[in-house]
């Protein structure tokens, strides 16, 4: 029997997808993990779409979105407009 690695890079291939697993670690997660969530977006859609859309280039699109990494604010806001997305506020219920 032979077995893959899971990346969750391959089940993202819709609009929908991403924004629930987008919301999902929004909701769940932390900030390393919402950076590495868009990571896995980023990827999914091409790390070179991505880059020509941010002006950033490739290998520090990867830095800034490594596990670990500490992307500055305006970084993660090029990429998740580059992705489509954007965060909304909304209030927490008591």
């Amino acid at each position: 029997m032979e077995t893959t690695k899971f990346d969750i890079a391959d089940y993202l291939d819709s609009e929908e997808m991403i924004a629930e697993y987008l919301n999902t670690v929004l909701e769940d997660g932390e900030s390393s993990d919402l950076i590495v969530a868009i990571g896995h977006i980023a990827k999914a859609i091409g790390m070179t779409k991505i880059a020509e859309k941010t002006g950033m280039s490739r290998p520090s699109l990867y830095k800034a979105l490594s596990d670990g990494a500490k992307p500055q604010f305006g970084t993660i806001m090029k990429v998740l407009k580059a992705i489509g997305g954007q965060i909304n506020v909304k209030p927490m219920s008591a």
